[in-house]
């Protein structure tokens, strides 16, 4: 293996590792916590939607993901799947 291949799947495994996408994250979470802290706390989100005042974000993907539900930018439910 050569030395780029060995520094890419470094790369790659720490990027993994740095996910914020995670279990600790999750319990971080509360209801009432604003939008910008709930963005602190895990980054942009992947994915976002909404109208009249409620929307719902999800980071991750369809393996480990956490979703949150907000009603005029504060999280009312949230749930999460495959979080290690």
């Amino acid at each position: 293996m050569s030395l780029r291949s060995i520094a890419l799947l470094t790369f790659c495994v720490l990027l993994a590792a740095c996910s914020k996408v995670n279990q600790e994250n999750y319990s971080k979470l509360s209801a009432g916590m604003s939008k910008v802290e709930v963005e602190q706390l895990l980054g942009s989100p992947t994915e976002c939607s909404g109208a009249l005042g409620m929307s719902s974000c999800t980071w991750g993907d369809k393996k480990a993901f956490i979703s949150v539900q907000y009603a005029a930018d504060k999280v009312v439910l949230y749930s999460g799947q495959g979080l290690k």
